[in-house]
């Protein structure tokens, strides 16, 4: 059972606010929309067409519409993350980019209003069922910082350790809340990881990263160690 005390002092709203906030600075900057993104075929342009479709599914929390639009995936073919990705992706490919990032806006923003008005005592639907509003809004917040890190947002120097540290104590949430046979400790500048292969010391950024699924393959961590770590299919 996940500790949701390890989350005290911690506003998701506001974490969730100024991820966004970056993307959306990025997507108006001008980008390179053909520059490739971490995630392997996807564009700059593929990310905003992706960050859309999680505005969809948030949509859907708020409005006990998950079934609605997994049986919409279903229909058109789409029966894993994989194909349901590529589903979203393809449902704004064809909208002119400027349109689309300004749809994607007004959608973001009155979901994070949305979100926050429930605050911490309402729920939302998801994809396992009925799910505290508050806790969800962590996970979108999450769901913002790694793909903004995969187009490669600007995150000011002083910004950074502050945003290291809150999702590191997410991420170790997460895995409790999983129930992954592993125990997590920050400790200064390290994050121990202590499992059955025994104990292992890796930085907030790597931890960050393994949880998210984005430690490149050379990385020396394990197989096991790594999928253990995984927070995301």
């Amino acid at each position: 059972m996940a500790e949701e005390s390890i989350l005290d002092g911690l506003d998701p709203f506001d974490l969730l606010d100024r991820e966004a906030d970056r993307v959306h600075s990025l997507f108006t900057s001008e980008p390179d929309w053909y520059r490739s993104s971490r995630c392997a075929g996807w564009t700059v342009r593929d990310m905003l067409g992706h960050l859309m479709g999680l505005e969809d599914y948030t949509r859907a929390n708020l409005d006990n519409g998950v079934g609605d639009l997994f049986r919409a995936a279903e229909q058109a073919g789409a029966v894993d993350v994989v194909a349901f990705n590529d589903w979203q992706l393809q449902a704004y490919a064809d909208v002119p980019t400027d349109e689309l990032v300004g749809e994607w806006r007004e959608a973001q923003v009155a979901n994070r209003q949305e979100l926050r008005a429930r605050g911490r005592h309402g729920s939302v639907d998801t994809s396992v069922g009925a799910y505290p509003s508050w806790l969800q809004t962590f996970h979108f917040a999450v769901e913002y910082a790694t793909h903004g890190d995969d187009i490669y947002v600007v995150v000011p120097e002083e910004d950074r350790r502050e945003r290291s540290a809150w999702r590191v104590v997410f991420g170790r949430f997460v895995l409790e809340e999983l129930e992954r046979p592993i125990t997590v400790t920050p400790r200064d500048d390290l994050v121990v990881v202590q499992s059955e292969g025994g104990r292992t010391e890796l930085s907030p950024e790597d931890f960050i990263e393994a949880t998210v699924g984005r430690l490149p393959d050379a990385h020396w961590l394990d197989g096991r160690l790594r999928k253990l770590l995984a927070t995301v299919p």
